[in-house]
Parts: structure tokens; sequence; C-alpha cells
């Protein structure tokens, strides 16, 4: 909104300093800061109304030390990483641009979802919550509106980079400003692209639609039958992740700060044209108004660490981490990086899949052998530790460091190829 007042002072009334929210860098700014304070403020007043309702963590007793202690501590604290998101980008986001409002309805609908889930585990005193198969519905839901928006919508394109030899013969017909100007370098027309980025690689541009071009020409306008399936797979998987590494104290939270501001930074620098061709990256219109969103994402959450960290006052709850993780996916796939995930996600990954393999395995043996074994002492993986005795500080201490290890590598793949 404030992009708005201010762009209309700026040309009605030449306003000095109204025309600074021109500028993607300064609205991004004011989304942390103003996020960091809705959460900082907010947040204590929100964890007094959660007391005062009784609205407490209701414990499983997994023999953990510690854990009993934690019960009654309020949770559904997610509403002030919801709020803390949502009120920044409404102030100072184009609430016209398509990307912003697909990551609004993501954050809205999973959060719902969430809370739903909280509600009745807190409220109905139904420890299962909602059944795990609507959780499912409602994100699959949530992969259709974001994939059939990504493949039909006009507003979602991609500009292609020339190739050397196309930049010659343009150099050579007479027009020398291609070698100094970034912006003639891409192809004039925007168009909707199913392409996507495969790190590592020197060409690291991949289309879905190749993968059809094998039954012929006329099969690559079916492309949406791999790239919706796909889109979905990654926001139930990253959201399910997220969900599963919030089982300590400020783990999933902190964890979530590093990725958003990795992925501020490859959301930058893919709507800036000047960068994506110094990087030779795919070049997205208009993505970079998503900086000022995911900034407002890691206000919130560091924000929300302040009385999430060990040891917590409150808990997220669904509200929060199906939100974040959802967030986190629908954000990689519209700047074309989702499969720089299982590297920048690396710790969701991995303790989904600790998971998956205690899970898998117990059922394996205890077929064969009748005794169902385990590979870790207890799943997810951060419970492992937890078991072998190390204090959840320093557990969610070291997982950080590793965090912000994939981070790094998520961010030099952009020249590692």
């Amino acid at each position: 909104m404030f992009y708005y007042l201010f762009t209309y002072l700026d040309e009605a009334f030449n306003i000095p300093g109204a025309g600074v929210f021109q500028y993607i860098t300064f609205r991004a700014a004011a989304a942390v800061i103003t996020s960091l304070v809705i959460s900082l403020l907010f947040g204590k007043s929100l964890i007094r109304l959660l007391v005062k309702k009784q609205v407490g963590e209701s414990i499983r007793d997994l023999g953990l030390d510690g854990q009993m202690q934690k019960k009654g501590t309020p949770t559904m604290g997610g509403l002030i990483i919801l709020g803390a998101i949502l009120i920044p980008t409404l102030f100072f986001a184009k609430l016209d641009n398509i990307y912003i409002i697909l990551m609004i309805f993501t954050t809205v609908w999973l959060g719902m979802i969430g809370f739903l889930d909280d509600y009745i585990k807190v409220f109905q005193k139904n420890k299962k919550g909602l059944a795990g198969k609507f959780k499912v519905y409602g994100q699959v839901i949530l992969g259709l509106v974001v994939g059939l928006t990504m493949y039909f919508s006009d507003e979602i394109t991609i500009r292609e980079k020339l190739s050397q030899e196309e930049i010659l013969q343009t150099y050579e017909a007479g027009d020398t400003d291609i070698l100094t100007v970034p912006s003639k370098r891409f192809s004039e027309e925007a168009k909707n692209s199913t392409k996507t980025t495969i790190p590592f690689f020197k060409n690291n541009e991949m289309d879905y639609s190749k993968i059809l071009s094998v039954f012929g020409a006329g099969y690559a306008k079916w492309a949406f039958l791999i790239f919706i399936p796909i889109v979905i797979l990654i926001i139930v998987g990253v959201s399910n992740g997220a969900n599963l590494t919030d089982g300590i104290d400020g783990l999933a939270t902190g964890v979530s700060a590093i990725i958003g501001a990795t992925l501020a930074i490859l959301a930058w620098v893919s709507g800036n044209i000047v960068f994506a061709d110094y990087l030779n990256i795919m070049y997205i219109p208009n993505t970079g108004e998503l900086t000022i969103f995911i900034s407002a994402f890691v206000g919130a959450c560091i924000g929300f660490l302040w009385y999430n960290s060990y040891p917590a006052q409150v808990f997220m709850g669904d509200t929060g981490s199906l939100a974040i993780g959802g967030i986190i996916a629908v954000f990689a796939i519209i700047i074309r990086k989702e499969f720089l995930i299982p590297i920048l996600c690396g710790i969701f990954l991995i303790e989904s899949l600790s998971v998956i393999m205690q899970v898998s395995y117990f059922k394996y043996t205890k077929r064969k052998t009748g005794a169902g074994k385990r590979i870790f002492r207890m799943s997810p993986l951060h419970h492992h530790y937890q078991v072998l005795g190390y204090p959840e500080p320093k557990i969610v201490q070291r997982f950080f460091i590793v965090g912000i290890i994939l981070a790094v590598v998520t961010i030099i793949t952009l020249k590692l190829r």
C-alpha cells in the first residue's frame, strides 16, 4: 500500500524522499524491520493471550530428558509468524504482482490448514489433530493452484539469454551496444515457459516440455502433466519436512530464516537483468518484488526465534511449520530454483528421510524376523541426538551450522558449473 501511496505523492506533489519507495532494496529493508518489530512487540502479547486461553501444547512422552517440562507451553505461535509476514508484505510490496499474490495465497492457505490442525488438538482435545490425508489434500490443492497459474498465466514469463552466436551476429550487424547493455543480450519478448534451473551444469536450463519431446513435437503442449505433479510433490515434501523439523526449540525457525535469506539473494539476482546477465542465469522479470516478501519472512522467523529459542516460551505449531515449509517450496518453484531444494533445504530433507528410513526398516525387519529393528535411536534425526545425550541447544546450533554451509553451497552454484 505504501508503494502506491508514495508513488502517487512523488508524481503528484514531488515530495522529497517519496521516490525511495521505488527501490526494492529500501522496501525489503523496511519489510524486514517491520516484521521484526511486529513479531517482537506483538509476540509477547499473543503469548499472554494464548496462556490466558490455555492454548498449551500436549506433549507425547517419548522418554527424552526435559521433554515433559514443556507440557503446557503455548502453541499456535505460528500466528505471530503469519502476521509478521503478511502485514509488511501488504505495506511495502506491489500487490498487483502475480508472484506476490501467489505467495500471499500460499501463506494464508497453509496457515489456515495448520491453524485448523492446532485448533482440533488444543480445543477439541484430539491429539491426532486434523487427519493427515486432509493436510495432504490441502497441499495438493495449493500445488494445483500454483502449478496451473505458473503454466497458463501470461504474467509469469522469462526472457531468454541470447546465444553467443546471436550476440556476435547482432554486433557484426552494427549494434555495438549489445556488448555493454545487458538488456540487449536477452530476447525482447518475455514469454511463458516451463524452463527451470539445473545446478552445477554450464548450460543449466532444463525445459519440462523436453521430457515429452520423445513422443513428438505435439506432445510439448502437455508439459503441465509433468510440471504440475512435480510442483505438488515439492510442496508436500518441503511443507511436511519443515513440520517434522519443528521438534525442538528454535530448530525449524532458525533453519527457515537461513533458507529465507538465501532465497532472497536468489530472487533478487534472478529479477535483476544486470546480475542475471553477469551470472548467466535465467532472467525472470518482476521476481525482484519477491525480495520484499521473503525479507518479511526472514524478519518474522528471527523475531519468533526470540521467543522460540531454548527454553521456548511458545511453539509455532502446525500453524507455522506447514506454512513456512510451503512458502519455501512455492518461492523456490517461482524463481525456477526448485532443484536446489535438496541442497538448500538439506536439513528438512534429512529429517524426512530419517523418518522414512526408520519406519520402512522397522516394518521390513518385523515382517522378516518378527522383531522390528531401528536404524536410529529415534526419528526424526534431531531426536536421535537427544537420545544420545546431546543437549537441545547444541543440537540446534550444529544444525544451524550445517544449514549455513548448505546455504553457501547453494549460492555458489550460481557460478560453480
